[in-house]
């Protein structure tokens, strides 16, 4: 069974930084990308940030503020967000799979996902 969990969410003030931290793990585990979304009742999941293999993706609205990581030995996918807005808010989810270089930002792609992580910007 295959189990990926995110952690480090967290109420902060606008213009603050977090980090999150995602870990995957179980039997024979191996994937080609992780990945973060999020979403806000209501509304559809948005692609946050992709790492597959070399190559990071990120979506328009966190482009520059936030960055992907791995740290391949624990299976672990670090998401720094900076320069933080209240429309940051949401909950976040990290999911991994194997998605190919086209479909790498889309929830579909991917096979495993974690229990979500809220994350609260104050203005």
């Amino acid at each position: 069974q295959v189990q990926v969990a995110e952690s480090g969410g967290g109420s902060v003030q606008a213009g603050d930084s977090l980090r999150l931290s995602c870990a995957a793990s179980g039997r024979s585990y191996n994937y080609d990308a992780m990945a973060w979304f999020r979403q806000t009742p209501g509304q559809e999941r948005e692609f946050v940030a992709g790492i597959r293999g070399s190559r990071t993706y990120y979506g328009d609205s966190v482009e520059g503020r936030f960055t992907i990581s791995e740290n391949n030995d624990k299976n672990t996918v670090y998401l720094q967000m900076n320069s933080l807005k209240p429309e940051d808010t949401a909950v976040y989810y990290c999911a991994s799979g194997f998605p190919s270089s086209l479909t790498v930002k889309r929830q579909r792609a991917y096979d495993y996902w974690g229990r979500g992580t809220q994350v609260t910007v104050s203005s």
